[in-house]
C-alpha cells in the first residue's frame, strides 16, 4: 500500500519516514480553528504525522497547544465554534481486510460511515474519567452499550463480555463492578473502567488524552504498565496525548512535539529525548527535574521565559521566536518554516537545520 494516497507537498511527507510501510493513521497538514468573538483560534495548524501499526506516538506539548483538538479532530467529535478547515486524515484498511480495500479519508466520508469508525476501529479514553463516565448508569451498562452500539450479541454473552473487560484492565471483582456507579470507584479505578470500556468493541487505534492526569505517582505507573500490557495482547496501535515528558519517555516508541498548533520536532522516542534539536524541544528538557540535580544541589530548574503566543494571531514564522535564547531575527519571522530532515527519522522545524 502507498503511504501517500494523495499528492503532498515534501513539508507534508516529512512525517512519513517516521513510519513502517503500513502506517495505520496519517494526519496531513490538519487545520482546526475555533471562531470566537475575539478572533478566529487557529488551535491545529498544519499538522501532519504517521502512526505505524502497532506503535505507540507520543503527542507532547503545553496545555492549550492543540494535542487534544487534533485528536477530536481525528474522531470528528468537535463541535460549532470547532470547526476542520481543510486537511487529510487517513485510516488504513483493517489489518484483516482485504488486500484491495485502500485506505479511508475520515474526513471525506459521511457522518454515518464515521459512526461505524467511532469505537469499533478508533477509541479513544478521555482527559477526565469522571466527566466522560455517564453518572446516572452503571459502569457494566456503560460497557454494555459500546458493544451492542457496534455488534448484534445475545444479552448474555454481551454482560459476561463486559466482565471479561474489567478483568482485562485488572479491575478486581469483576462481576460486583459490573454493578458500580462511576462515583464509587476510585481515580485509578475509572481509568481503568474508560479503558475498558474503549476496547470492548476491539479497536486497532486507541487514543489516550491525559491518561494519568490527577491519578497519584504509582497509580500513574499502573496505568502505564497496563496501556503497555493491553497493546500487546490486543496488538493495538496507540496515541497517547501528555505534557509529562516521564510518562512520553516510558511508552512511546515515536515523539512529537506540538508548540502553538504546530508540530516542531518528531523523532524516534530514543532519539529525540538523546538529541533534540528545536530550542522549545530543549527548553522543555531542561524544565524537568533530574536525580543528579538533586545528588549535586542543582536544585533551580531552568524556565522557559515569556508566554505562549496569542492563537490568534500566530506569527508567520516561528511561533517560539520571542522565547527563544537562540533567535535569529528575520531569520526566524520569516513565513513558512518548514519541518526539515535533520537526520534520518529525526524532523525539525527550526532555522537552524534548514
Amino acid at each position: 500500500m502507498s503511504l501517500t494516497p494523495f499528492d503532498a507537498s515534501a513539508e507534508q511527507l516529512s512525517a512519513v519516514h517516521i513510519s513502517n510501510r503500513d502506517p495505520i493513521l496519517s494526519v496531513r497538514n490538519l487545520h482546526t480553528e475555533f471562531l470566537t468573538a475575539q478572533g478566529t483560534v487557529k488551535a491545529v495548524d498544519g499538522v501532519s504525522f504517521s502512526l505505524p501499526r502497532g506503535r505507540t506516538l507520543g503527542l507532547v506539548g503545553e496545555s492549550g497547544c492543540g494535542k487534544s483538538v487534533t485528536a477530536l479532530s481525528i474522531l470528528r467529535l468537535l463541535r460549532f465554534p470547532g470547526r476542520i478547515t481543510s486537511g487529510e486524515i487517513w485510516l488504513s484498511r483493517p489489518a484483516n481486510g482485504i488486500e484491495s480495500a485502500g485506505p479511508i479519508n475520515l474526513l471525506k466520508i459521511s457522518e454515518r460511515e464515521m459512526r461505524e469508525v467511532r469505537g469499533a476501529r478508533i477509541a479513544m479514553v478521555f482527559q477526565e474519567p469522571m466527566t466522560a463516565l455517564n453518572p446516572v448508569f452503571t459502569i457494566g451498562n456503560q460497557i454494555i452499550e459500546a458493544i451492542r452500539a457496534h455488534e448484534e450479541v445475545r444479552p448474555r454473552e454481551t454482560w459476561w463480555r463486559a466482565v471479561d473487560m474489567l478483568e482485562a484492565v485488572a479491575i478486581p471483582l469483576p462481576q460486583l463492578r459490573m454493578n458500580d456507579y462511576p462515583h464509587q470507584l476510585s481515580g485509578g479505578l475509572r481509568q481503568r473502567a474508560m479503558i475498558a470500556m474503549a476496547l470492548a468493541t476491539r479497536p486497532e487505534l486507541l487514543i489516550a488524552d491525559e491518561p494519568t492526569t490527577a491519578l497519584d505517582v504509582t497509580i500513574q505507573s499502573q496505568i502505564l504498565e497496563l496501556l503497555a500490557d493491553l497493546k500487546e495482547r490486543f496488538r493495538l496501535s496507540l496515541l497517547i496525548i501528555s505534557h509529562d515528558l516521564g510518562v512520553i519517555a516510558q511508552v512511546a516508541d515515536v515523539v512529537a512535539i506540538m508548540y502553538a498548533g504546530r508540530i516542531v520536532e518528531q523523532a524516534p522516542a530514543h532519539e529525540l529525548f538523546a538529541n533534540p534539536l528545536h530550542p522549545y524541544t530543549q527548553a522543555l528538557l531542561a524544565a524537568v527535574p533530574r536525580l543528579d540535580d538533586f545528588r549535586h544541589h542543582h536544585l533551580r530548574l531552568e524556565a522557559i521565559p515569556g508566554n505562549v503566543p496569542d492563537l490568534r494571531v500566530l506569527p508567520s514564522g516561528c511561533a517560539f521566536q520571542p522565547r527563544c535564547k537562540f533567535e535569529m531575527g528575520v531569520r526566524c519571522s520569516g513565513s513558512g518554516i518548514p519541518m526539515t530532515s535533520a537526520k534520518f527519522d529525526h524532523q525539525v522545524r527550526c532555522v537552524k537545520y534548514g
